[in-house]
């Protein structure tokens, strides 16, 4: 996000039934990065709190290790309707 616009937007998708949810969150936070060219995020409590409660969090400039080109970078978590076997 920037000036509360999207700047970017990516969809990844991590389909494999075996890994845990929070395995799965890394992998995607991981291919995004890759993608934009951005180093991975530190993981702040308020994360774990924010996906447990809406589904989706933030992470600001303070979490960043080198400067960033936007406000913030939000991840949300899609359920795709599919029934869990």
């Amino acid at each position: 996000m920037k000036h509360n616009k999207f700047s970017e937007e990516k969809v990844i998708e991590i389909d494999n039934k075996s890994l845990p949810i929070h395995d799965k969150i890394q992998a995607a936070l991981e291919t995004f990065c890759h993608d934009f060219d951005l180093e991975k995020p530190m993981w702040f409590d308020k994360n774990t709190k924010e996906l447990n409660q809406i589904s989706k969090t933030t992470f600001r400039e303070d979490q960043f290790i080198e400067s960033i080109w936007f406000d913030y970078l939000e991840i949300e978590i899609i359920d795709d309707g599919k029934k869990k076997t």
